[in-house]
């Protein structure tokens, strides 16, 4: 059974490496722009490509290749449920009957189940780099300074960086708590194992003792605000100042030919459709 609390989405790590060091805008923009080239690419070239540009950002980050790994693991069952499903829904080439399922396993299915099953552990483990390298007082400060032009329309910059940068913390913390809670009641003689239907079945008994952690954990965050004398973000002032240098524009040129790249193989590409 994976272990919750391996989940890295939400963590960070310190570290001095260059992913560490580029500005918050950066990362982010970036990320959102090889997430969105990725999920709209077809064929094999294009997400072999994204795979091997979140590899090479990953050597860049120096984080230890076993973290990423356990981030993975945790959403296994995604990708197990998303490679089946491609597989065997895929009309094409018959390679296997599935006579149990009356389904069928096609050439097209498998290369479909490659592709989409590779591009959504590309995408979870992008996520889990931006977080990984990014303390999250620097990615408010770089989501704020994004959204600050939207300030003339009414978009709350500040409040909305600062849900996105609680919630990010949240999960681990709820992880942490999830397994906390499941080790308490294997300790008291709960079984959590058996076949996939069954495991998340003994599961629920996990869910009403953790959201009720998760409220309590809220609400002593909002009177701790409080107390600090948190009122929004008018008339509030930075110490650290955002810097956009030399490092950051070549990581953006970088990521925008890439994805013009990746675009202009997808369009020629007559790989599966997304």
């Amino acid at each position: 059974m994976p272990i919750l609390g391996d989940i890295a989405l939400g963590k960070y790590v310190p570290g001095t490496s260059i992913l560490h060091r580029l500005d918050p805008r950066t990362k982010l923009l970036v990320v959102v722009l090889w997430m969105s080239a990725a999920l709209a690419s077809r064929g094999v070239a294009p997400v072999a490509a994204f795979c091997l540009f979140i590899l090479a950002t990953a050597s860049l980050s120096r984080l230890p290749a076993g973290l990423l790994l356990r981030n993975l693991r945790s959403f296994l069952w995604l990708l197990l449920m998303t490679a089946s499903l491609h597989a065997l829904m895929t009309p094409g080439h018959l390679l296997w009957h599935v006579p149990w399922l009356d389904l069928n396993v096609t050439h097209e299915g498998l290369q479909a189940a490659a592709i989409f099953t590779l591009r959504l552990g590309a995408v979870v483990t992008a996520a889990s780099l931006l977080t990984l390298t990014t303390s999250p007082l620097e990615l408010t400060d770089g989501v704020e300074r994004l959204l600050r032009p939207f300030r003339r329309i009414g978009v709350p910059a500040h409040e909305l960086a600062m849900m996105i940068s609680i919630a990010l913390r949240f999960i681990p913390v709820l992880a942490e708590e999830a397994e906390r809670l499941q080790k308490a009641q294997m300790a008291r003689g709960a079984e959590f194992g058996g076949h996939p239907v069954a495991r998340a079945r003994k599961l629920v008994p996990l869910l009403v003792p953790l959201f009720l952690s998760a409220f309590a954990r809220a609400d002593r965050l909002a009177i701790a605000m409080e107390a600090r004398g948190y009122r929004g973000g008018e008339g509030r002032t930075q110490y650290r100042q955002l810097a956009y240098r030399r490092a950051d524009a070549l990581a953006t040129f970088v990521c925008v030919c890439g994805c013009a790249a990746m675009w202009w193989v997808s369009a020629t590409d007559g790989g599966p459709q997304p």
